[in-house]
This record gives C-alpha cells, sequence and structure tokens, in this order.
C-alpha cells in the first residue's frame, strides 16, 4: 500500500508541475564541428545512451515558473550518458518548485575535446534565446552536471567564451575536476586522449582555471567515492574561496559514486533538501 501511495505522489507531482517536455536540436542549422561519428544513436540498458550524432536539450516548464533555469549535463565518462537518474527524473522535482530544466543530450569528444563545451554553450545560449517564451529570467540560468558531466558543467562555469554563454551558478554532483593524479582516468582518456601534454593536463584540471567571475557554487560528493576521488571536489572548492567565490561543499559519509536522483542513496533528503535550500536563499544575483 505504501508502494502504491509513493507511485500515485509520484505521477500527481508530474501532472501538476510538469508540461509536457519538448527537445529541441542544439544545432538546427548544422554543427560549426564534429566529432566524427555517425550512424545512430545506441540507447543502453539502465537509461543510458552513447553515439550521440545530434545533441539536443529537453525542456521541462513548470506551471508556475519562478523565473530561475538550470540546464543539465549527465554524466558517463565522456563516453556515453546516464540521461535518466542524472537527467530526466529530476524533472517533476525541479518544476516543483518553478524551476525550468533543461536536460542536455551533449556529443562525446571522440578524440575533439572541443566538442562537448561547444555543446553546452550552445544550450545556454539557446536558453536565454528562448527565455522570455519560457518566463526565464536570462540572469537566473545555472548549469549542473554530474561526474563526467559535472566537468563539462565547470568547464562551462570556467572556460566559457563571452558573457553570453556564462552560468549564473553551478551545481556539481561528484565532479571530475582535475586530469591530473587524481582523475577518473576513463574520463581523462576519452576527453584529452591517451598520452595528454602537460599544457593539456594543466588546461583541463579546473582547479586551475578558477576566476573571481567564476560563478557561485553547490558542490556534492561521497567520501568514500572510489571512481573520482573527493579531492577533486575539494580541490575546486577551495580554488573558488581563494578567489572569494561564494560556494557550498556537501561530503555525505557514504554512498560512492553516480547515485543522482537514486532513491537508494541514504541520503537523498538531505542532499535535495540542502539543495533546495540553497536555490531558495542562498544564491545571489546581481540585478
Amino acid at each position: 500500500m505504501k508502494k502504491i501511495l509513493v507511485l500515485l505522489f509520484s505521477f500527481i507531482t508530474t501532472m501538476l508541475y510538469a508540461q509536457n517536455p519538448i527537445e529541441l536540436p542544439l544545432w538546427p542549422d548544422g554543427a560549426p564541428n564534429t566529432n566524427g561519428l555517425t550512424g545512430t544513436q545506441e540507447d543502453l540498458n539502465g537509461g543510458l545512451v552513447a553515439n550521440v550524432v545530434t545533441p539536443s536539450i529537453t525542456v521541462y516548464r513548470p506551471s508556475c515558473p519562478n523565473g530561475m533555469a538550470i540546464i543539465m549535463c549527465p554524466g558517463g565518462g565522456y563516453a556515453r550518458l546516464a540521461m535518466a537518474h542524472e537527467g530526466y527524473d529530476m524533472a517533476p522535482w525541479l518544476n516543483a518548485q518553478g524551476i525550468t530544466y533543461i536536460v542536455l543530450k551533449y556529443r562525446m569528444p571522440n578524440g575533439h575535446r572541443e566538442v562537448p563545451l561547444s555543446d553546452a554553450e550552445q544550450a545556454i545560449r539557446l536558453v536565454r534565446q528562448h527565455a522570455a517564451e519560457w518566463n526565464v529570467n536570462p540572469v537566473r540560468v545555472g548549469i549542473m552536471g554530474a561526474s563526467a558531466g559535472g566537468h563539462l558543467a565547470a568547464s562551462l562555469a570556467t572556460l566559457y567564451g563571452s558573457d553570453e554563454t556564462r552560468p549564473d551558478f553551478q551545481i556539481l554532483f561528484y565532479p571530475v575536476i582535475t586530469m591530473g593524479a587524481d582523475t577518473h582516468q576513463g574520463s581523462r582518456n576519452n576527453l584529452l586522449g591517451e598520452n595528454p601534454s602537460d599544457e593539456l593536463v594543466r588546461d583541463y584540471s579546473l582547479e586551475n582555471r578558477v576566476t573571481s567571475r567564476t560563478p557561485q557554487a553547490f558542490i556534492m560528493l561521497s567520501t568514500d567515492d572510489t571512481s573520482v576521488p573527493p579531492v577533486n571536489s575539494i580541490n575546486y572548492y577551495l580554488a573558488l574561496v581563494k578567489q572569494k567565490v561564494s560556494a557550498t561543499l556537501h561530503a555525505y559519509p557514504v554512498g560512492g559514486h553516480g547515485w543522482g536522483f537514486r532513491d537508494d542513496f541514504s541520503y537523498k533528503r538531505q542532499w535535495t533538501g540542502e539543495l533546495e535550500k540553497w536555490l531558495r536563499e542562498g544564491l545571489k544575483f546581481a540585478e
């Protein structure tokens, strides 16, 4: 009976808060670059997708928008994308808070390291271009990412090309940050290749790229994460603090890696509550 009530509540919440999502191509006239992949997208088990050849954004609009928008970059080691628990599954929860939620289906590097970031930049351009239509305040658009998607989100936050593509805040789930000794090796190999130069390693180690213009951040991780060592998040947080950028870091004692919006993560109630409060009270915007 309890399980039935939970499912019913979830269904009602979805119906109340989330309008039918719309999927828009990132590059309707063709992307300015290529990763060399062709063919069709591969839909794998567990909500994973691979071989993304047509990047897109899926937009979930709330019934009562508060002007804020969040773009999510799912993880997957720069080889595939966890589109469900690190993507679509969060839509009803964020819509219930009045947030316009956008899931980015981005292309993998495949030897072309500039491609994922170009997709992320285009996503934030599109959101701001549609701001009036979607009831979004263009100076309240944030980027969110998990694992390798966290590296992409933090890349946009630190390597953005102009104010047009600078996010107003960043939310990172157990992110890959460094390309150095404490990296996630698969993400590094897929992004930079197996033998990157010292210069590339330094440039894509995002703790080195933080400035006073890097947007405010909310970071969370599990202390027992053996896939992406906690030092990734810790060093990024310290770099933000050094530059006097507003930042908060939440480290949960257990949970490992890759929990996203899954119910079996012991601290789901804590992280969702803490993020809700930060989104409601902790963000500071220049009007």
